[in-house]
C-alpha cells in the first residue's frame, strides 16, 4: 500500500507508528469517482481548491461557489467545474494554466459528509475541469453541522484586502473561527484538507504566525506529509455568514511533543481578505461532538 503515500506521509505514518492502520486506510484511496460520489458533488454549491501560483510559487486555498452542479463529475476520472475564480484571485492564474497540480475538497455541512479529489487541471471553455488521481471521502470528525444555507444574490464582494502581517481584526476572526481548509503540496501532487474544532482552535501566536493542534484522524497524514517533504501551505478561513473569506499563504511544520501531540506552525509570508466574497450564508452551527476544547 506505499504506493499511495510519499516518503513524507511515510516517514510521518513510522513516526507515530501507525503504518499498519494507513495501509489499511489508503485502501479507500482510488482514482476513479464512483456514483456516489458523482451524486454527492453535484450536489455541493461550495468547493474548496488549492495549489502553487506558478508565477509565485506560493501555495493557496480558495473557495469557489456556484448553482449545485456547477462542479460534476463528467467522466469516471474526470471533474468539470463551470466559472472559476475572479482574476484577482490568487490561484487565477494557476486554474487557467494547463498541468497545474490541484486539491479539492467538496465538503456539506448539512450532512458532515466530506469528498476529496486531487488531480491536474487544465482550463475549459466555461471554466476548468481536473483529471482525477485520488479520490476519497474522510469521516466526519470536527466538521460542524450547518443546516442550510441560503443565496444572498445582491452581495457584492468588497475591496481586497493584501498585507504581510495579520491586523486585529483578521486575528480576532481566526480566532473565531470553527473550519479551516489546508492547502499543501508534494512532489507531483497538491492537497486541500480541512481542519475544524470549537472556536479557538486556530491559535495566533503573533501577527506573523498561527497554530493548532493536529487532532487524531485517519492515519494517513497527507497533510502532515506534504508538510515534511515541501513546507509551502495555504489557509482559508470563511465567515459562514456574510460570506467574508481570509487567505493565507507561507511555510509551515509540525512540533512533535513527547506526549505524543502534534501542533502546526504556520509562518504568514501574505494574507487577502475579501468582504463578502462568497454568496452564501449558512445557518448557525452545531459543533461536532469530537471536537476536543481548544487549550487554554
Amino acid at each position: 500500500m506505499t504506493g499511495v503515500y510519499h516518503e513524507g506521509s511515510l516517514a510521518v505514518q513510522e513516526r507515530v507508528g501507525v503504518r499498519d492502520l494507513a495501509d489499511h486506510v489508503g485502501r479507500s484511496i482510488g482514482s476513479g469517482i464512483k456514483t456516489v460520489a458523482a451524486a454527492f458533488l453535484e450536489q455541493q454549491p461550495l468547493l474548496v481548491v488549492g495549489a502553487a501560483d506558478p508565477a509565485t510559487g506560493r501555495v493557496w486555498a480558495s473557495a469557489l461557489t456556484g448553482t449545485p452542479g456547477f462542479a460534476r463529475a463528467t467522466g469516471p476520472h474526470r471533474v468539470s467545474v463551470a466559472g472559476g475564480p475572479p482574476s484577482a484571485d490568487p490561484l487565477a492564474t494557476a486554474l487557467a494554466t494547463r498541468g497545474t497540480e490541484v486539491g479539492t475538497i467538496a465538503l456539506d455541512p448539512r450532512t458532515r459528509r466530506r469528498m476529496r479529489l486531487n488531480g491536474v487541471a487544465e482550463p475549459t471553455a466555461r471554466g476548468f475541469a481536473v483529471a482525477a488521481g485520488q479520490v476519497f471521502a474522510n469521516c466526519p470528525k470536527y466538521l460542524q453541522k450547518r443546516e442550510a444555507y441560503e443565496v444572498v444574490a445582491d452581495r457584492t464582494p468588497g475591496a481586497r484586502r493584501r498585507g504581510t502581517r495579520l491586523t486585529d481584526a483578521q486575528a480576532a476572526f481566526l480566532a473565531a473561527a470553527d473550519t479551516a481548509f489546508v492547502a499543501t503540496v508534494r512532489p507531483e501532487g497538491a492537497d486541500a484538507s480541512h481542519r475544524g474544532g470549537h472556536p479557538g482552535f486556530l491559535r495566533v501566536d503573533s501577527p506573523h504566525e498561527l497554530s493548532w493542534r493536529d487532532y487524531p484522524g485517519n492515519a494517513m497524514f497527507l497533510t502532515l506529509g506534504n508538510l515534511a517533504a515541501d513546507p509551502r501551505a495555504g489557509l482559508l478561513v470563511l465567515d459562514w455568514t456574510t460570506g467574508t473569506t481570509l487567505q493565507l499563504t507561507g511555510e509551515a511544520h509540525t512540533e512533535f511533543a513527547p506526549d505524543g501531540e502534534r501542533t502546526v506552525r504556520f509562518a504568514i509570508e501574505e494574507a487577502v481578505e475579501t468582504p463578502a466574497a462568497l454568496p452564501l450564508r449558512w445557518s448557525a452551527p452545531r459543533y461536532s461532538p469530537a471536537n476536543p476544547l481548544p487549550a487554554r
